[in-house]
């Protein structure tokens, strides 16, 4: 019999996320795991969401819950979404939104709309890894663009649409995913102005805004001069809500919403009706602002907790970021060491994180690792840590670490 086809060449340069494969490895109890952005279980509203789905369900609305819906999305939903982007800042109708699958989806179909096989992608260095993913299996050439403690550095944004007159350019420039950065006002400001100059679409994904622990929030790139009409804001329920409820969103210029809409109806028609319903209905019943002033509270006692232990765990030489908000902490050990092989050790002492060299489109880094802080509170942090600690005195005696 002669063997079917082989799958398309586009999944041969698509390498399947090691935080996946770290995250199945860590489910046995006992594992003290900052690998993944995980939101903490015992903060989502169980009963909250209990009570919108059985509203959702009820007799009266079961019918329009369980049925087909149009691929924009619910209209109660959009309104919801819209009128809290426009109090943060970002002034939205529920016509500018599409209401996606997670926002992973809503970057599955940017890239659908907008690459062709070769295209140009600019994305930081290093980068969400989950995007890098969807814009090579896209067949787009990613591009590194040159960061510093603060962020993407404008002049190298503007040298590279140049020379490589890319589509897009992907950021998250608020609680960045991997290094917890948040890019300047001056800096946003800078790359709005590069994109109108230039002719660039650019993605802006903000998972983690809400999520601010200290200081004063940064204007939304999609709000500011030059960007409005080039600018795809990404954003989602799923780190202040819950992420099992796949609710995500995109906000589009005109030119590009019904493209993406057909590109939505082609991959699901749309998402989940009841989902979207019951979503609906808890933001209409419940004070978000409430629910995430808790998650601040607890998340940025964790923050401190892991960022406070951090110098008693790592050899020294190490640095690490102390990011305003978000779920991520960003390290690079000192020289000669390699985050993977320190990994390989730490499971077996039941801690685990993510290197970092899967973050780069480009020639990676090897002694970074990401640590995410959310998905336990303080004493499991510490105890987290203090194997870390074990694992590193024990793959290096002479390390100075305390």
């Amino acid at each position: 019999m002669a063997p079917p086809p082989h799958p398309a060449r586009r999944l041969a340069g698509v390498a399947s996320s090691p935080v996946r494969e770290i995250l199945a490895l860590t489910q046995r109890p006992g594992v003290v795991s900052f690998a993944g952005g995980l939101p903490a279980p015992e903060l989502f509203d169980a009963a909250g969401l209990r009570d919108a789905f059985a509203d959702a369900l009820a007799d009266r609305a079961a019918g329009r819950s369980l049925q087909y819906s149009t691929t924009e999305g619910d209209p109660a939903l959009r309104a919801a979404v819209a009128e809290r982007l426009s109090r943060r800042g970002l002034p939205t109708e529920p016509g500018e939104l599409l209401i996606t699958s997670g926002s992973q989806q809503a970057l599955t179909l940017v890239a659908a709309v907008l690459l062709e096989p070769g295209d140009a992608v600019l994305v930081e260095e290093p980068s969400y890894l989950a995007a890098l993913q969807c814009f090579q299996l896209a067949g787009a050439r990613l591009i590194s663009i040159p960061c510093d403690d603060d962020g993407l550095i404008p002049d190298a944004v503007r040298d590279l649409v140049r020379a490589e007159r890319p589509k897009l350019l992907y950021t998250v420039p608020t609680f960045h995913n991997p290094t917890g950065r948040t890019l300047p006002e001056a800096r946003r400001r800078a790359l709005a102005e590069v994109a109108a100059r230039e002719g660039l679409w650019l993605v802006e994904d903000d998972p983690y805004g809400e999520l601010r622990y200290r200081g004063a929030p940064e204007p939304a790139v999609a709000a500011l001069p030059g960007a409005e009409d080039r600018t795809i804001a990404l954003s989602t329920l799923s780190k202040v809500l819950a992420p099992g409820l796949r609710i995500g969103w995109l906000r589009a210029p005109a030119t590009l919403r019904r493209a993406l809409a057909v590109a939505k109806q082609a991959a699901d028609l749309h998402s989940s009706t009841v989902d979207q319903a019951a979503a609906a209905r808890w933001l209409a019943s419940n004070d978000l602002d409430l629910h995430v002033a808790r998650l601040r509270a607890a998340y940025g006692a964790r923050r401190d907790a892991l960022v406070d232990g951090l110098p008693d765990a790592l050899p020294e030489g190490s640095s690490w970021t102390r990011p305003d908000g978000g779920m991520f902490v960003w390290v690079r050990l000192p020289g000669g060491w390699d985050a993977d092989a320190l990994l390989q050790d730490a499971l077996t002492r039941d801690v685990a994180f993510v290197p970092g060299w899967p973050f780069f489109a480009g020639e990676p880094d090897r002694a970074t690792l990401r640590l995410s802080f959310t998905a336990h509170p303080p004493a499991e942090i510490l105890e987290g840590l203090e194997r870390l600690r074990a694992t590193v005195r024990a793959r290096d005696p002479a390390s100075t670490v305390r």
